[in-house]
C-alpha cells in the first residue's frame, strides 16, 4: 500500500540537521532541546527569573543575577543584553546551552544578564526577530537611572553606565545590528560600553575564502536558507545579512559601542565570515576598539557544548577581561 501523500507530508524546504517545513506549513525542528526552568542554579548559585516584555508579541526575557546579590539590592551590576543563537529558527533564552552559559557568565563576571526570547522563523519570518530584539533592548534601556521601569532587578541593580550587547551565531548578528540601530536611532541617551560578537552568522554576494571554489555548494545552500528565513529579503547583500554591502550604506561605522570583541573558531564553517567582519569593521570608519579572538582547533559554539575544555576556559577569560575593562 502506497504511503499517504499530501501537504502535511510533502516537504517544501529542508535545512538538515536543523529544520524541515512541509507544504501545509507544519514545521519540524530536529534540534529542539527541552527548556530549563528559571530559578537558582546549584552549580554556580546564580539566580534567574522570566519576565514578560511585550504581551502583544509574546516577547519575554530571562534575567540572571550572580549569587549573593538577589536579596541585597545595593550593588550595581553591569548589564549584558544577550541574544541566543540558533540560525533564527531554533534556540531559546531557556535552552540548556544559553541557560548554563549565562549562569556561569554572571557568576564569574558579576553582571546582570538579560536573555531576550525573540520570535523564530519560519512561523515569524525575518525581520521579526530583529524587531523583537530592538523592542527588548529599548525595554532594558527604559530602566536606566532617572527613568521608571517595571522590572526591579534592572531598575535597582543595573549599572547602565556599563551596558553590553552580546550574542552567539545568529545572536551575534542580531547584537551587531542592534548596536548599529542604537547608533542610528539612539537609546535614550545611553552609550553601549561593549559589543561581544561570537561566531557570527554573516554572508554576502561577493565570495570570501573558499566560497567561490570548494565552498560553492555550501554558499548556495546558505543563500537558499536566508531566503527561507526572510522571504522579503533582497538577498545576501541585505543589510541584516551583510553589514558592509552598498545597501547597508556604511551603517557598520555607526555601531554604538566603545569597543567590540569578535570571537571565531578555527574549524567553524562561519570562521572566515567572522574574520571578515572583524577586518571590515576596522576599515569601516568605526572609531572604537576592535579585537579578535580565534579558538584554534574548535568548532561552532564549542564553548557551550564543552564548557570545561581548555579553549572554552581561554575564551571565557578573554570575555571576562572584556567585560571588566
Amino acid at each position: 500500500m502506497a504511503a499517504a501523500t499530501g501537504p502535511d507530508t510533502e516537504v517544501s524546504f529542508e535545512f538538515f540537521p536543523i529544520i524541515r517545513q512541509y507544504k501545509s506549513g507544519r514545521v519540524e525542528r530536529f534540534v529542539n532541546p527541552d527548556p530549563l526552568p528559571a530559578g537558582t542554579d546549584p552549580a554556580t548559585g546564580a539566580v534567574s527569573k522570566d519576565v514578560v516584555v511585550d504581551p502583544s508579541t509574546g516577547l519575554w526575557a530571562r534575567l540572571f543575577l550572580p549569587p549573593d546579590t538577589n536579596s541585597q539590592g545595593k550593588t550595581k551590576l553591569p548589564v549584558v543584553v544577550y541574544y541566543h543563537g540558533g540560525a533564527y529558527v531554533i534556540g531559546s533564552a531557556a535552552d540548556p546551552f544559553t541557560h548554563h552559559y549565562l549562569n556561569a557568565l554572571v557568576a564569574e563576571a558579576g553582571v546582570l544578564a538579560v536573555a531576550l526570547e525573540y520570535r523564530l522563523a519560519p512561523e515569524h519570518p525575518l525581520p521579526a526577530s530583529y524587531e523583537d530584539s530592538w523592542a527588548g533592548l529599548k525595554w532594558v534601556a527604559a530602566h536606566a537611572a532617572g527613568k521608571n521601569g517595571p522590572e526591579p532587578w534592572l531598575a535597582e541593580r543595573g549599572d547602565f553606565a556599563r551596558l553590553f550587547l552580546a550574542g552567539a551565531s545568529a545572536g551575534g548578528t542580531i547584537a551587531h545590528n542592534m548596536a548599529v540601530r542604537a547608533g542610528e536611532q539612539g537609546l535614550g541617551g545611553l552609550r553601549i560600553t561593549g559589543l561581544l560578537v561570537v561566531h557570527p552568522y554573516f554572508s554576502g554576494t561577493a565570495d570570501i575564502g573558499d566560497e567561490g571554489t570548494t565552498g560553492r555548494a555550501a554558499k548556495a545552500r546558505a543563500d537558499a536558507f536566508w531566503r527561507f528565513l526572510y522571504p522579503g529579503t533582497t538577498g545576501l547583500d541585505d543589510p541584516l545579512c551583510n553589514p558592509f554591502s552598498d545597501a547597508a550604506g556604511g551603517s557598520a561605522a555607526k555601531v554604538a559601542a566603545e569597543r567590540v570583541l569578535v570571537c571565531v573558531a578555527e574549524k567553524d564553517d562561519l570562521r572566515d565570515r567572522g574574520v571578515w567582519y572583524y577586518e571590515k569593521l576596522k576599515e569601516s570608519g568605526y572609531p572604537g576598539e576592535v579585537e579578535l579572538l580565534e579558538s584554534k582547533g574548535e568548532g561552532h559554539v564549542f564553548y557551550c557544548i564543552n564548557p570545561r575544555c581548555d579553549k572554552a576556559r581561554e575564551m571565557q577569560e578573554r570575555v571576562l577581561s572584556f567585560l571588566r575593562k
